[in-house]
């Protein structure tokens, strides 16, 4: 309650703001651990202030423990086996500080982090990025360096809702035919995770591969692995073979006929535009 001649005073918000920060991944006074990746890395922090920054912290902490009736303990750690420890980290960092020290290896994964477990803070809360211009910033790097991120860990822990973004650009620095393997690899690891069929957990993502990129001898080679192992609707690759028949680009999407940024040029690109 503020009564006449009160007055609020301010002490120093930069003391404040280092003693907080001090507080990140800090054992000391820590009720809450969690143990982070497959390199199990525990990582310590405070439940008053994951709940009171993070809903989906808040009910984490409040669920009991398998086989019990109270809230999780202390003691006992939370695993979180598929978040890597740097970006996990810095999800951490943002929720008690209000910023974030990102960095090209990790910007995409604390993106797709703060989407698949609804740490929602992470893409509201920021002073300097809002979700879309996070997403687009790290898109950004994705284009600029396809190459050696579909070769990550956090490639392979996308969503298929994210990989079909990813795989919606002109400006991926990839050919297609390596982007389909790299596709297909992601599949594979997803469908391992959450234990549904390969054709399943690619039917979003694989209809964004520009498959009339591909010479008439790549396509021939395309259908007949997919033939062993399936993971292209068919009817996608029956509308590249039109595309031949015809000397045209028709039937598909029409950004399907637009060569990437690292698209290889192929004879029959001439007719595709």
């Amino acid at each position: 309650m503020a009564y006449a001649g009160s007055a609020v005073l301010e002490g120093d918000a930069a003391a404040f703001a280092a003693a907080i920060r001090s507080l990140v991944n800090n054992p000391r006074f820590s009720d809450v651990t969690f143990v982070v990746g497959r390199e199990r890395q525990e990582v310590f922090a405070h439940r008053c202030i994951l709940a009171c920054r993070c809903q989906a912290f808040q009910g984490m902490l409040s669920q009991p423990q398998p086989g019990a009736q109270e809230p999780w303990p202390p003691q006992a750690p939370l695993v979180l086996s598929h978040v890597q420890p740097e970006v996990f980290l810095a999800v951490i960092e943002f929720l008690y500080t209000n910023s974030v020290t990102l960095n090209s290896l990790i910007a995409l994964e604390v993106l797709t982090s703060a989407v698949e477990y609804g740490l929602d803070d992470l893409r509201k809360a920021a002073v300097t990025y809002g979700q879309m211009d996070l997403q687009q910033h790290c898109l950004v790097f994705v284009e600029d360096h396809t190459r050696e991120v579909v070769q990550t860990r956090g490639f392979h822990e996308l969503s298929g809702a994210a990989l079909a973004v990813v795989l919606q650009s002109d400006r991926l620095a990839i050919d297609e035919p390596d982007l389909i393997r790299a596709v297909r690899e992601w599949a594979h690891v997803s469908s391992a995770v959450l234990e549904r069929p390969v054709a399943e957990v690619a039917a979003g993502p694989v209809r964004e591969l520009r498959l009339p990129l591909l010479s008439p001898r790549e396509l021939a080679a395309l259908e007949s692995h997919n033939q062993r192992d399936p993971l292209i609707p068919v009817e996608c690759i029956a509308e590249a073979w039109k595309c031949h028949a015809l000397r045209k680009g028709r039937g598909a999407p029409s950004h399907l006929y637009q060569c990437r940024r690292g698209t290889q040029p192929r004879e029959h690109h001439s007719y595709l535009q």
